[in-house]
């Protein structure tokens, strides 16, 4: 009688399936080098601003160089790297730029909240050489295309997006109001196209970055076309008060309307006694 000899178990396997810890790490840290990566060419492309120039013609950087030396670098330093003074100017651009010394808010007149709009201390090519400068050192949102600044654009989306993005900050029909620490977002009555586009790419002060994902250049040129819409047609309704809204057109029914409501019942009260 032959007996079988039992069968031998195989060893169990010491692998459980699991990746080591050293395996995760890696494996985590490639996608986060990777997704940081992908992040910042994107973000990198949203800034340079696909409707802007990248090169503002008949500039001269080396003028440019020289102004900023003489004129800015006192706050915002000689490598555009700030001080307390002053912010950092790198990765804003031309557009910004263009914007600050343009309107006058830069070189700043004296300390205070916000800069101020006011008239400017330098000459166009003066303002171009400085920002093909700052943009040279380091590149940002540039000076819009004027395919954008035409006015031709459609208003009434214009207005739709200025309601939704800025009428809770500049009035709806842009004419500014009050903000926090005594700041204000300024009236835009009689701003110029491309002031207007360059403060929407670059953020200036307390007003929030519309970048090309946030609001499309051809958006941009409608809410361009809707603020000059306003400056070019009188109020429909008659005499628009300032367009402050509620508080001016209270303030002059109580002087105007309820003085003159006195005034006639003092004037009829007199001439019947």
């Amino acid at each position: 009688m032959v007996i079988a000899s039992p069968r031998r178990r195989r060893p169990r396997s010491t692998r459980t399936g699991r990746r080591s810890t050293l395996a995760s790490a890696a494996l985590l840290l490639i996608g986060l080098l990777a997704t940081g990566g992908a992040y910042a060419a994107f973000t990198g492309a949203a800034a340079a601003d696909s409707s802007a120039s990248a090169s503002i013609r008949g500039a001269n950087i080396t003028d440019g160089q020289k102004l900023f030396a003489a004129n800015c670098a006192t706050c915002h330093g000689m490598a555009l790297q700030g001080s307390k003074a002053g912010p950092t100017l790198i990765g804003v651009g031309a557009a910004s730029v263009d914007f600050q010394v343009g309107t006058g808010r830069m070189p700043l007149a004296a300390n205070s909240p916000q800069g101020e709009k006011k008239p400017r201390q330098f000459t166009d090519a003066q303002v171009k050489n400085l920002a093909a400068y700052v943009a040279s050192v380091s590149p940002g949102p540039g000076i819009p295309a004027g395919k954008y600044l035409t006015g031709n654009g459609n208003v009434a989306k214009g207005a739709e997006l200025f309601r939704i993005n800025c009428a809770m900050c500049h009035n709806v029909a842009g004419a500014g109001g009050a903000l926090t620490q005594g700041k204000y977002a300024p009236s835009l009555k009689g701003s110029t196209a491309a002031h207007i586009y360059e403060a929407m790419v670059t953020g200036p002060q307390n007003m929030p970055v519309f970048n090309d994902q946030n609001i499309s250049p051809e958006d941009k040129a409608n809410v361009i076309s809707y603020l000059q819409y306003l400056d070019n047609n009188a109020s429909p309704g008659g005499l628009d008060l300032g367009n402050l809204g509620p508080v001016s057109e209270g303030l002059f029914v109580w002087i105007f309307a309820l003085g003159s409501i006195v005034g006639i019942t003092v004037w009829l009260t007199a001439k019947s006694n």
